[in-house]
């Protein structure tokens, strides 16, 4: 029988399990240490002995739960606790969680039988965007006393982020075609839950799909990872052949040529290694979305509650601001004349200042949105890309992954510069950006749903956005018809940041960007010691 050479490639076996079920929430789980610094002394004779515990809550639900305990620490002001708490971490979610600290005074469960030593409240995103993912916060709860820090510190957990990449030669393998050469290829199989042992098998592919077997071996992941030496030269058996020919040696053998492993990095990486996220807000002024005096218009300045603009800049605004060191945002409106000359503008301060549109943190720029609409004419018309290329200005100056930029346009979505939109997104989707688009009211959203690329890639004159950088949803699919706008807004900003760490990676990956090294741990002086109860 004739045999043959050739040499195939084995791309990317993951090592690690593959829950289907679970495949489709990449949930990361993040370990959180506590530590206090100067706690309350409520104990007469020694100090006290403080426990905390830490309260969540549901999406879109006020109720706070508790979710778990740390040890007591005995005799201590500046305890360092050594239980930790492992919890689900959703980028696109407002995550809101609650320290609470008491003096433990007996063996009971009950919390009201012990001493209160202070509270604090975050949100997840507040502490792992924070320097190396460590915060420090004052506690309080306690009217007219200092109740001393609370340092929370958040840790990634991977599961398994190391893939391989093997290479492999075949070498006088069996010749299964009557003309030509085989065309071989490998069948990768784990046999044990604990992938101690791999089966590979051998097989020679044929056009119609009923490829032939040529043999198998088995190795292990452990032999695998020695990379090429002598033990990774294996026969190929092909067991019916072995059964029936006393001279049967092999079907041809098959040598590891090399073993790469490569670490993934993730999203967390970045954000612990001091990349900043800028969150810019571009919001629609034009005369389509109705006079703001009136109830009817999506501008409307309802003193009671928040318009539909108002809702959607809050609703993505509070989470992305956990990311943004110095929580101070660009905000922008397009389509409007401007007081005092009544010129029309497509790139405006909405605070009024051209040279620093910068606003303090959510609350700031729904502030300078609101004074805005007291001061400006809406008009038209709705030319989105003056804003995108604002932004790209920035993104273009710093693409180093020291910074990524977000920039949240809010819309009725009558668009009347499509082309040179979306001219402007195929430019700035090879920059460190991504464009969120919030539609409000009752347009047909076609060219917005275009412009979103999910179908169909977005291009300008022939030429291909590199990658997908805008997320559109209509504001109107998340109205909760029972009244729950805490609810429909947790959802509105799940689905429009859901797709942003992955749009930030496919960036920083093609880039060839690592993340830069955390900051090194904080070390407090002086462990004492722990005890449980």
């Amino acid at each position: 029988m004739n045999s043959m050479s050739s040499c195939g490639f084995l791309n990317m076996a993951t090592i690690g399990e593959f829950d289907p079920l679970n495949a489709t929430i990449p949930a990361t789980k993040v370990e959180i240490t506590v530590s206090c610094r100067n706690l309350l002394d409520r104990d007469t004779f020694s100090k006290s002995d403080p426990i905390c515990v830490l309260y969540t809550q549901g999406i879109g639900n006020k109720e706070w739960r508790e979710f778990g305990r740390t040890e007591v620490i005995d005799n201590t002001l500046n305890p360092d606790f050594v239980r930790k708490f492992i919890l689900d971490y959703f980028f696109e979610e407002r995550q809101n969680l609650k320290f609470d600290l008491y003096d433990v005074d007996s063996k009971s469960t009950n919390l009201s039988k012990h001493d209160f030593l202070g509270q604090a409240c975050c949100t997840l995103g507040e502490v792992v965007g924070s320097l190396g993912g460590r915060m420090e916060k004052s506690l309080g709860g306690i009217p007219g006393k200092k109740c001393g820090t609370i340092i929370v510190k958040a840790e990634e957990l991977s599961n398994c982020r190391e893939s391989v990449m093997m290479q492999f030669c075949g070498n006088k393998l069996d010749k299964k075609d009557f003309f030509g050469k085989s065309d071989p290829f490998l069948v990768f199989y784990r046999s044990n839950e604990d992938g101690t042992t791999i089966k590979v098998e051998v097989y020679d592919w044929d056009r119609d799909g009923s490829h032939d077997f040529i043999g198998e071996f088995s190795t292990s992941y452990r032999e695998l990872s020695r990379g090429q030496s002598q033990f990774n030269v294996y026969e190929v058996i092909n067991p019916k052949k072995k059964g029936k020919k006393k001279k049967y040696l092999n079907s041809g053998t098959v040598t590891l040529l090399s073993f790469l492993v490569d670490t993934e990095v993730t999203f967390l990486d970045y954000i612990k290694g001091g990349t900043q996220i800028n969150f810019t807000v571009a919001i629609d002024f034009t005369a389509s979305n109705g006079n703001p005096a009136q109830p009817t218009s999506l501008h409307y300045m309802n003193p009671y509650q928040l318009n539909t603009y108002a809702m959607a800049l809050k609703a993505v605004g509070e989470i992305i601001q956990d990311y943004d060191s110095d929580k101070m945002f660009p905000a922008l409106g397009f389509g409007a004349k401007l007081p005092p000359d009544g010129r029309i503008s497509h790139e405006f301060a909405l605070n009024g200042n051209p040279q620093n549109p910068y606003c303090n943190g959510i609350d700031g720029v729904m502030e300078a949105y609101y004074q805005s609409l007291k001061s400006v004419q809406l008009y038209g018309p709705t030319n989105f890309s003056p804003v995108i290329n604002h932004v790209a200005r920035y993104a273009a100056s710093v693409k180093d992954g020291s910074q990524y930029f977000i920039l949240l346009i809010i819309t009725d979505g009558v668009i009347s510069d499509m082309a040179q939109t979306k001219e402007s997104i195929v430019n700035a989707a090879s920059l460190p950006m991504s464009i969120i688009i919030v539609g409000v009211g009752p347009a047909e959203f076609d060219a917005m749903i275009e412009l979103d690329g999910d179908e169909v890639r977005i291009s300008s004159r022939g030429r291909y956005a590199e990658r997908d950088i805008v997320q559109f949803v209509p504001f109107r699919d998340y109205i909760d018809r029972t009244g729950n706008h805490i609810l429909s807004m947790a959802r509105l900003a799940k689905d429009v940041l859901a797709e942003i760490p992955d749009q930030f990676l496919s960036y920083m990956r093609t880039r060839g960007i690592k993340p830069s090294p955390a900051p090194p741990p904080y070390t407090p002086p002086g462990h004492p010691l722990q005890t449980q109860i």
